[in-house]
């Protein structure tokens, strides 16, 4: 019995060998079958014995060029596409983030509310429905009226004569100029293509064309600004032959208020160099250096004084001056220059801004009659910065006590009269 089974197991070992050598043998001539077909007789460029001219290779290389060619434009519009795309998702990124900045934070005022248009719409109409434009409003006397003020293509004429002290004066700041330019063409830009709910026919020239405004048809116009809501235009054209004047009416609202910037200003190291032209005046002078001993020396102790001393005469008093408020405070800042010319003013600026030889510092171009006091200081230490802006307060030399003090029973002594204050 035993035996029988070993002869049973020999037999299925050899026919499961002979099965794999068929199978091998089958999966052999597969393979011989599928296998391309070579021809060893097929020429090759380049190969000794064929004639292939220099038209050929010309042709094969500018094919193969053209072939790059596309396939790097397709690369860069597909770059393009993509970088649009990643814009895209950016921005989408940005506003959800600045949305739930808005939602976590909560901040009330309007700047920092993500409006959509409709909404910044609806907001600029109730500007318009809140000014006088169309309606008056209930004043509690004259004094609070807005007054207009008027302007033609090359003049303007202002109440408010700031620096030019003349109400007549042609628009001298570009952002003036460029802010009547804009008026006066959206008003013709009203007038020659109008809406359909504008109370004007459409007029026609001699020759039954449409007739067209322009600037040399602009009368005159007048403008006020409420410092809340906008400014209203009020526009007159006229065409030469015509007795009709037409009138438009524009407002440009003030939008919500917007953040900026937000940033810390640290003025602890902010040197100040005073410089101060000087000539004969010593009297005048030992009145700057009483109220200078007070301000600079004893509370804000970041000054440096430069004083340009012009001519001979006086200038020994104006030493003893200087060396008095040095024994008297320890105080070493200052820088005397001594110039045996005539005065002038800028020439002594000049001279005094070169002669400071320590780095970076803020300077203060000043005058003998002028008083300031700490907080005048501090205050061209926030409004000036180096290399970019300028600190240009607008001093009144000359008071009328009875306009300045007229809510005063008494005016105050006349040094306190002269001290400026912001």
């Amino acid at each position: 019995m035993p035996r029988r089974g070993l002869i049973l197991q020999t037999r299925t070992h050899w026919l499961l060998l002979g099965l794999a050598l068929l199978c091998s043998l089958v999966l052999f001539l597969y393979l011989l079958e599928c296998a391309p077909q070579t021809d060893g007789n097929a020429p090759l460029p380049g190969v000794i014995g064929e004639n292939y001219g220099k038209e050929y290779y010309q042709a094969l290389l500018q094919e193969q060029e053209e072939h790059y060619q596309t396939r790097a434009t397709s690369l860069k519009r597909q770059i393009a596409q993509l970088k649009q795309e990643l814009q895209e998702m950016s921005e989408k990124m940005r506003s959800l983030q600045e949305r739930k900045n808005v939602g976590a934070n909560g901040i009330g005022y309007q700047g920092n509310k993500e409006q959509t248009p409709s909404d910044l719409l609806e907001f600029l109409h109730s500007q318009i429905d809140k000014a006088e434009v169309s309606i008056g409003a209930k004043l509690p006397s004259e004094y609070g009226v807005i007054p207009f003020e008027s302007f033609t293509l090359m003049k303007v004429f202002q109440l408010e004569m700031g620096l030019t002290r003349h109400p007549e004066e042609k628009p001298v700041r570009k952002d003036k100029r460029d802010e009547l330019v804009e008026v006066i063409e959206a008003g013709l830009e009203v007038i020659n293509n109008p809406d359909e709910d504008d109370e004007q026919e459409d007029e026609e020239g001699p020759l039954g064309e449409k007739m067209i405004f322009n600037e040399n048809d602009f009368i005159e116009g007048y403008y006020r600004t409420e410092r809340d809501k906008g400014t209203q235009y009020e526009l007159f054209f006229k065409k030469a032959d015509l007795m009709e004047y037409r009138h438009v009416t524009l407002f440009r609202p003030f939008g919500p208020l917007m953040k900026v910037k937000s940033e810390m200003i640290d003025i602890t190291r902010s040197i100040i160099n005073i410089i101060v032209p000087l000539a004969e005046r010593t009297e005048a002078f030992a009145q700057f250096m009483q109220n200078f001993r007070d301000v600079c020396i004893h509370q804000d102790k970041r000054i440096h004084l430069t004083v340009v001393y012009f001519g001979k005469e006086g200038l020994s008093k104006v030493k003893s001056i200087l060396e008095s408020v040095t024994s008297e405070s320890n105080f070493h800042n200052y820088t005397l220059v001594s110039l045996n010319e005539e005065f002038n003013r800028g020439r002594g600026l000049n001279v005094g801004a070169r002669a400071w030889d320590k780095g970076e510092v803020l300077m203060f171009f000043c005058d003998v009659d002028i008083y300031f006091s700490a907080e005048f200081l501090n205050s061209c230490r926030l409004n000036a910065e180096p290399g970019k802006k300028v600190f240009y307060p607008v001093v009144f030399s000359l008071y009328n006590p009875a306009i300045v003090y007229a809510n005063q029973d008494v005016p105050p002594p006349v040094e306190q009269q002269l001290v400026f204050r912001i």
